[in-house]
C-alpha cells in the first residue's frame, strides 16, 4: 500500500489544490490535523465551508483519514473543553475522522481527536484500549494511529528551542505499541538541528512531515510493501528505509532548493 500522508494545511488553497490533485496516486490520504487556520483574515466559518469542500471530492477519487488539531476546534463540548464537531460531521463513505477505526488493505487506522482537556483525554484513553482489546481477539496486524500532536521529547517534537509533544500519547505508544503514528503540530520538527520527520519510540515508527509555505505541502510517501517512508519539502527529500533494524538518521536523497514535485 502507498500512503501520502500531510498535516499542517492551515487552509493553503495553493495546497489543498495540491492534495486534491495528487492524492488519488496514492492508495491513501492521510491528513494529521490543522485543516483550518486560526489566524487566517477569513472567519473559520468560512474556511469549514471551503474545507469540507475539498474533503467532500478528495474522499470520492482516494480512502481518506482526517484527524482534528488544535486550530480545528469549533465548539465548547462536555465541561467545556473545545472539541472539533465539524471534523466529526464530515464522515462520509471513504472518508474516516476522529474516532474512527478502520480496517483499508489488512491495515487498521485508528483515528483519534485532539483533546482539550481530560473528558476527551479519557474517550481517547478508551477509545484505544477498546481497539487494543479487539485486536488480541482477532489477531490483526499493522495497527496504525493518526494523532495531531508528536509524542513528547522526540526529535518530532522538537521545534529547535523545546518540545511541544504530547507526554499522553507517549504513554499510550509505551502500552499499546502501534507500528506508526501520523503526527503534524510542530511545524518545525524537520527543518531545526536535533529534530526530525522521522522518530523511532521503542518499536513504534512516529512521522511528522512539518510544515511549509508554498504551492506544495511537506509531505512524507509510505510504501508498505517496500517498508520504505520518504519527506519531500522545498529543502529536497530524506528516505528511511525500515526492512532493517533502524538505527541510523534518516537518507537524504538530494538537496534542491525550490524543487516542487509534479
Amino acid at each position: 500500500m502507498q500512503i501520502l500522508m500531510v498535516s499542517d494545511l492551515h487552509y493553503s488553497l495553493p495546497q489543498l489544490d495540491w492534495v486534491l490533485k495528487v492524492g488519488p496516486r496514492y492508495d491513501l490520504v492521510i491528513i494529521a490535523g490543522d485543516l483550518l487556520d486560526t489566524n487566517s483574515m477569513v472567519g473559520v466559518g468560512a474556511q469549514m465551508v471551503v474545507i469540507l469542500k475539498y474533503l467532500d471530492r478528495l474522499r470520492r477519487d482516494v480512502p481518506l483519514l482526517v484527524c482534528s488539531g488544535n486550530h480545528d476546534l469549533d465548539i465548547d463540548g462536555e465541561e467545556g473543553e473545545r472539541v472539533s464537531r465539524w471534523v466529526q460531521e464530515a464522515r462520509a463513505e471513504g472518508l474516516w475522522v476522529d474516532g474512527d477505526t478502520v480496517d483499508i488493505a489488512g491495515e487498521r487506522f485508528t483515528i483519534c481527536p485532539w483533546w482539550d482537556g481530560e473528558t476527551t483525554r479519557d474517550a481517547i484513553d478508551r477509545q484505544i484500549a477498546e481497539v487494543a482489546a479487539n485486536r488480541a481477539a482477532d489477531g490483526q496486524a499493522g495497527w496504525k494511529w493518526v494523532y495531531h500532536a508528536p509524542p513528547s521529547a522526540l526529535p518530532v517534537s522538537w521545534s529547535g528551542q523545546r518540545h511541544f509533544g504530547d507526554p499522553s500519547l507517549a504513554d499510550w505508544i509505551t502500552r499499546y505499541k502501534p507500528e506508526f503514528v501520523f503526527c503534524g503540530h510542530v511545524h518545525e520538527a524537520p527543518f531545526s538541528r536535533g529534530g526530525s520527520w522521522v522518530s523511532l519510540m521503542g518499536e513504534t515508527l512516529v512521522f511528522n512531515p512539518g510544515r511549509q509555505i508554498g504551492g506544495f505541502p511537506t509531505h512524507i510517501v509510505l510504501d508498505t510493501e517496500r517498508r520504505e517512508a520518504v519527506w519531500f519539502s522545498v529543502e529536497g527529500a530524506e528516505r528511511l528505509d525500515w526492512s532493517v533494524p533502524i538505527a541510523a538518521k534518516p537518507e537524504p536523497l538530494y538537496e534542491m532548493p525550490g524543487w516542487v514535485p509534479a
